[in-house]
């Protein structure tokens, strides 16, 4: 026997009523790409191009395939994300912002640049496979690879700045450079290390500042907070005025 509602129904109601989807079904994915906002969808996205780069490589992973794997909607892909190395440029993004929103407040520079820089290489470790087929592709994409050291350097003057180092001026670039140095070298460590804790990349990391500091004492700098370096500190040579309170843009 019918239901009241179904005979009571016309019957073009009905035949149409059986084809238009289920509001419940769709609902949810309505408002998650809704409420997502553009901080969360940037990194769902994110996570899903480097995962898919994992598995077909960087020069076959598409942005809008990664956005279909993620579920997110094509259009907001597009506008957020229109290529690889607006991919790339996000990447060092997320990494800075990760390192600059934990800044240690005590410590020397060297302790400051030590946790800032793993930091960084945290978010690289979270999308390790990805990152690494990136790095093999880069030999055969040497204009990605130009792109990806200018935005490198960008990066390294803000970690220098969040340390309370000044990159300003000719000293500055020499820091500039000489950290560009240590990062690579503990990339180039991060990427050969299978250990879960980064334990091998950590101690090239340390070395690497070390010597960097030992060789040219690039390091210089007070932070203008509270706590001018402890007494014996290799920062005691500089003047309060050499630290600029502008991060570099």
């Amino acid at each position: 026997m019918r239901s009241m509602r179904s005979r009571d129904a016309p019957m073009g109601a009905r035949n149409t009523a059986a084809f238009l989807p289920n509001p419940l079904t769709i609902l949810p994915f309505a408002l998650i790409s809704v409420r997502m906002d553009d901080n969360t969808f940037d990194k769902a996205l994110l996570h899903e191009a480097f995962d898919l780069a994992a598995e077909v490589g960087w020069s076959r992973m598409r942005i809008a395939e990664a956005a279909r794997r993620a579920e997110l909607p094509l259009e907001r892909a597009r506008r957020r994300v229109p290529g690889k190395i607006a991919l790339l440029m996000l990447l060092g993004r997320v990494a800075d912002e990760s390192a600059l929103s934990q800044v240690m407040s005590e410590g020397t520079a060297r302790d400051r640049l030590f946790d800032l820089l793993m930091q960084r290489l945290e978010v690289f470790q979270a999308h390790r496979a990805g990152v690494l087929a990136l790095f093999r592709a880069l030999p055969l994409e040497p204009a990605t690879a130009l792109i990806l050291a200018r935005a490198t350097r960008r990066s390294m003057g803000w970690m220098l700045d969040g340390a309370g180092i000044s990159s300003a001026g000719p000293e500055g670039c020499l820091r500039l450079q000489g950290l560009m140095g240590v990062w690579l070298w503990a990339v180039r460590a991060w990427s050969r290390d299978d250990s879960p804790d980064l334990t091998t990349t950590m101690s090239v990391l340390d070395k690497a500042l070390g010597q960097a500091e030992s060789a040219a004492n690039w390091l210089g700098g007070r932070r203008g907070k509270p706590g001018a370096a402890a007494e014996g500190d290799a920062l005691d040579g500089f003047a309060e005025d050499d630290i600029d309170p502008a991060p570099a843009d």
